[in-house]
């Protein structure tokens, strides 16, 4: 998989651009948002195209033995001028993009990190680009796990 695969990027009217950069192993399902409609997770049986819907699952039979195997890593990387504490707020404001694809999202399963740099000196509203950085990451999950291939048996999408 390269890396167009795994990325999306947002470009703003002001010539800002922010882009997310994701691997994905959630242990919750991925749900386009626009259709909220689940496009990779656990599935009823390892041959099936069906998904139990994780959420749904735990709570009917909390999960166990997973020992922390999943995660979600990202980063986000734009051309405006951060300080270090933008910097900080833009990566939050970025894992909001996690929370509009994977339920559930940031488990005691999983690693979910996200890390945000800046490149340039373009300036811009930390509110903007946060917006910008949630769009970007979300774009980014779905893109990931609708070009996965499959590897190991287990069926990927692309």
């Amino acid at each position: 998989m390269c890396i167009r695969d795994r990325s999306y990027t947002v470009a703003l009217p002001s010539g800002v651009l922010v882009a997310a950069l994701v691997a994905v192993n959630a242990f919750g399902d991925v749900r386009d948002p626009a259709t909220g409609k689940i496009v990779a997770g656990a599935r009823k049986t390892p041959d099936s195209r069906e998904f139990i819907g994780t959420e749904e699952e735990m709570k009917r039979r909390p999960p166990a033995g997973f020992g922390g195997r999943n995660t979600t890593l990202a980063v986000i990387a734009t051309n405006a001028r951060l300080t270090k504490v933008e910097a900080r707020k833009l990566a939050q404001f970025a894992s909001l993009g996690m929370a509009r694809t994977i339920y559930p999202v940031n488990t005691t399963f999983d690693g979910d990190t996200v890390f945000a740099l800046s490149l340039g000196n373009r300036a811009t509203d930390i509110n903007v680009l946060g917006g910008a950085a949630a769009e970007a990451l979300a774009a980014a999950i779905l893109r990931a796990v609708k070009r996965a291939r499959t590897l190991g048996g287990v069926p990927g999408l692309a």
